[in-house]
């Protein structure tokens, strides 16, 4: 088993690669900006949700849960990549709306996560890879409690969501409340109110559910390994190229995503079209199901299977605080 964080000197690669593909490529800067159609995609998928709700308020439980695994899930993580365009400003112009746009995201989901999840992205994108800082990381604590074993990972797996929000709390000089994330709770916890008034618990419970399995052990989980835990020495940042990406809004492109983060998912495709050297030599995976069982199962693979940067912490301590709020 890894006992700890491969740990570099060098910094991550995302910020140089990005200098590189802006001075060769410079009409990629087109492809910047937000695309307001992405509002539509956010109505379809909490659309479907609702709908599903409302069909299987008298189904029995059994039924309930099968749907919410082989179909729910599949538009609550759809949900959650939604949630991060707009944390990223890419559905519209300026924070106010694009802040609604993830409050929506939420009302399919059931979880009042989005203001939280836009303030601690930023800080992932701005430290990617420094234990103090980056709330992707796990601390030592946690990783030592999963250890190797299949079935705790497993089972940190399946519970991934638990694990994700309780991160940032250990990110240093970082706000977790403010008045957008109160407005976040309160909203979503009406709009949990609403589908149980009128369409019952199992109603109620299918959305649960379906977010349940989005964050955890099922197909779609592989997505929460593949993007930074280490399968090939020296690379951070992984690709994924397989047939749920079309379900997904192009999370796959990982990459692409780290390297020019404010161009919309409908466009990142069109980067490693445009400067295929900065990424052809990549290692991408083509399925999440092998991601979920190789990390489960590979004795050299666990929660410590990061590379961990030098630590800004010094550099950034006044700024933390700031930083947490200007981006909310």
């Amino acid at each position: 088993m890894q006992a700890d964080y491969t740990y570099v000197t060098e910094p991550q690669i995302h910020r140089q690669r990005k200098k590189d593909i802006l001075a060769k490529y410079p009409e990629i800067k087109k492809l910047m900006g937000p695309n307001p159609m992405t509002m539509f995609h956010i109505a379809l998928c909490v659309g479907l949700q609702w709908l599903a709700a409302y069909l299987l308020q008298d189904a029995s439980w059994w039924i309930v849960v099968l749907v919410a695994y082989v179909f729910g899930a599949f538009p609550a993580h759809a949900l959650y990549v939604l949630t991060h365009e707009a944390c990223h400003n890419l559905v519209f112009k300026g924070r106010f709306w694009n802040k609604w746009a993830g409050i929506a995201c939420d009302f399919g989901l059931g979880l009042p996560g989005a203001i939280s999840f836009r303030q601690f992205h930023m800080i992932h994108h701005r430290h990617l890879g420094e234990y103090e800082m980056d709330p992707d990381i796990v601390s030592h604590t946690e990783a030592k409690l999963v250890g190797n074993s299949p079935l705790r990972k497993a089972l940190w797996l399946m519970l991934f969501g638990l694990s994700q929000a309780l991160r940032p709390l250990k990110v240093q000089n970082a706000k977790v409340w403010n008045k957008w994330v109160l407005v976040n709770f309160v909203t979503v916890i009406g709009i949990n109110a609403a589908i149980y008034s009128a369409w019952g618990g199992k109603a109620l419970a299918y959305i649960f559910i379906s977010t349940f399995f989005a964050l955890g052990l099922h197909p779609l989980g592989g997505r929460w390994i593949q993007e930074h835990y280490v399968t090939k020495e020296g690379q951070e940042t992984y690709n994924y190229q397989g047939p749920l990406n079309k379900f997904a809004y192009n999370i796959g492109f990982h990459n692409e995503h780290h390297d020019l983060m404010n161009i919309p998912w409908n466009k990142l495709p069109e980067v490693s079209r445009t400067a295929p050297e900065f990424y052809d030599h990549l290692h991408i995976y083509r399925s999440w199901t092998w991601v979920v069982k190789n990390f489960i199962f590979n004795p050299k693979m666990s929660s410590y299977s990061r590379v961990v940067h030098p630590s800004t912490l010094n550099k950034r301590k006044k700024e933390m605080g700031k930083l947490s709020e200007q981006l909310a």
